[in-house]
């Protein structure tokens, strides 16, 4: 019984590995990447010779297929939607009052890091801390996943992302061996996102920064976490100093008078009967109209230029207005304790 117990678990294994370097394409991408950084061919085939195939980050990203909903995910959504719009449906899971709690404990706990990284990047510690809360949960969160074997995946079976996976994986293979870490042994997101602030290889290589000055960048300690994610929004254009975002009144419950959205820009002169609601807001640049839909109403506000340096980490306005009201709260609850 023992034996075939054996048998069954080594061929289980084998049926879950794969040997890439069989494979034409990854044969072609061994070659380009090994005249790009000098790395042995042998060496990157050991790599690519048992890759243990990750179904799960796969099924992300297969061609989408229109499919019908069962009637208990209808019933459910109908349980949901009368209760929520689509903005509480986003935030509550992102902004709320443990996430609130657990940013302002990060920041007691890094204190001297962010002063020190605030000082140096201009980038106020509660926006770096709220991008580590929804990002990895302040740390709890980095991923599960093998990285090199998750963006192998990704990059050589069928998905409708394979080029950008590609580049991922040579932008990591490079990663790796400039930073002296076994390949194999990071792990991150389902889709090889790695460390605290979920950085995809490209970012990790283009704003990643060695702040506790070991001579590796390791996005997975908070001390070059913090400072790499200073870094990524000071070199998308954050104004120091400058507001992010704020509420404004209109007429009405729903908003359908401007277009909204993160990429169309307005002078406020050319928005007619539009005001923020707490009076003077000391900004003068171009906005950007952004409309939270809510139950009961649309919720308005204007997004500043900072707020756009947020959605070039994610391109989204809901992730955006999330990090803004995350950083809002956890300053008010930083100031309130002092």
């Amino acid at each position: 019984m023992k034996n075939i117990f054996i048998v069954w678990f080594v061929l289980t294994f084998a049926l879950q590995a794969k040997d890439y370097t069989n494979n034409a394409d990854t044969a072609m991408f061994i070659d380009e990447i090994s005249k790009a950084y000098g790395l042995k061919r042998a060496y990157l085939e050991r790599l690519f010779s048992d890759v243990k195939i990750q179904k799960r980050p796969l099924s992300f990203f297969r061609p989408r297929k229109k499919t019908k909903r069962t009637p208990q995910q209808i019933e459910r959504l109908k349980k949901l939607y009368p209760k929520y719009g689509a903005w509480e449906r986003y935030s509550r899971l992102k902004v709320n009052p443990i996430r609130v709690k657990q940013g302002v404990k990060f920041i007691k706990r890094y204190e001297k890091i962010f002063e020190e990284v605030e000082k140096k990047f201009g980038i106020p510690k509660e926006y770096i801390a709220a991008i580590i809360g929804i990002e990895s949960v302040y740390g709890g969160h980095v991923g599960k996943y093998p990285v090199f074997d998750t963006l192998t995946t990704l990059a050589f079976e069928k998905n409708r992302r394979n080029r950008f996976f590609k580049k991922q994986l040579k932008k990591f293979i490079h990663l790796a061996h400039t930073q002296k870490i076994d390949p194999k042994d990071v792990y991150g997101s389902y889709a090889g996102a790695i460390g605290l602030g979920q950085f995809m290889p490209s970012n990790y290589e283009a704003y990643g920064v060695d702040f506790n000055g070991d001579g590796r960048i390791t996005l997975q300690k908070a001390e070059d976490a913090i400072a790499s994610i200073a870094n990524y929004f000071k070199k998308n254009g954050w104004r120091t100093g400058e507001p992010v975002a704020t509420r404004v009144s209109y007429e009405g419950m729903r908003f359908t008078a401007y277009r909204t959205g993160y990429k169309k820009t307005y002078t406020r002169e050319q928005l007619k009967g539009l005001a923020p609601k707490e009076g003077k807001w000391d900004y003068h640049g171009k906005v950007r109209l952004i409309k939270l839909n809510k139950k009961a109403y649309d919720e308005l506000w204007y997004g500043a230029k900072n707020f756009f340096v947020i959605t070039r980490y994610n391109h989204s306005a809901y992730y955006a207005m999330a990090v803004h009201q995350l950083a809002t709260k956890i300053k008010e609850k930083l100031n309130n304790e002092d």
